[in-house]
């Protein structure tokens, strides 16, 4: 059974190594925290309480917490797209602006989809509802330590070593 102290627990872990703070407002860091709780009884997997979930992991992929939007968010604004995530140094005296939304806009058209077709067939979805498209993700590897990954464009910063993303290269494999 997941407890809330366990989502928090995760949560600070991740902050910390990433060099981050949990938000210090602590109604929000509860809601965020008891989001995260419930997505993941829900889809088990803990997807971003702000954002909306199929259910699908391969969908969701990008939006399990900490999400791939987490790092660019914390770099620009100081804070993350739900908050949860806080860089204390650049959110000093600094007023809190809503960031915009980094997710493409058609991940988020086919969580949509999905939910409209659960709603007026009140049925569950089948894995046939799922189209998967052809995917322009590539082999990405961190040549300061080596750490591989799938994904369209390499990550703002290597979460093994925190290497920025000059210094990812993409593998290329032979069709």
């Amino acid at each position: 059974m997941i407890t809330l102290e366990m989502v928090k627990q995760r949560a600070e872990i991740d902050a910390k190594r990433n060099g981050y703070h949990l938000t210090p407002d602590l109604e929000l860091l509860n809601t965020l925290l008891e989001g995260l709780k419930k997505n993941e009884e829900r889809y088990g997997y803990p997807s971003c309480p702000c954002r909306m979930a199929t259910g699908y992991f391969e969908i969701d992929r990008d939006i399990i917490c900490p999400c791939d939007y987490r790092d660019p968010d914390v770099l620009e604004y100081g804070l993350c797209y739900c908050s949860l995530f806080i860089d204390v140094k650049e959110m000093e005296g600094t007023e809190i602006k809503p960031i915009p939304e980094r997710r493409p806009f058609e991940k988020q058209l086919r969580a949509i989809e999905l939910f409209s077709k659960l709603a007026k067939d009140e049925t569950s979805i089948q894995p046939s509802d799922v189209k998967m498209v052809e995917t322009s993700r590539k082999f990405w590897y961190c040549k300061q330590c080596g750490y591989v990954i799938f994904r369209e464009d390499p990550p703002y910063i290597c979460p093994i070593c925190r290497a920025k993303r000059e210094l990812f290269a993409q593998i290329i494999t032979d069709k």
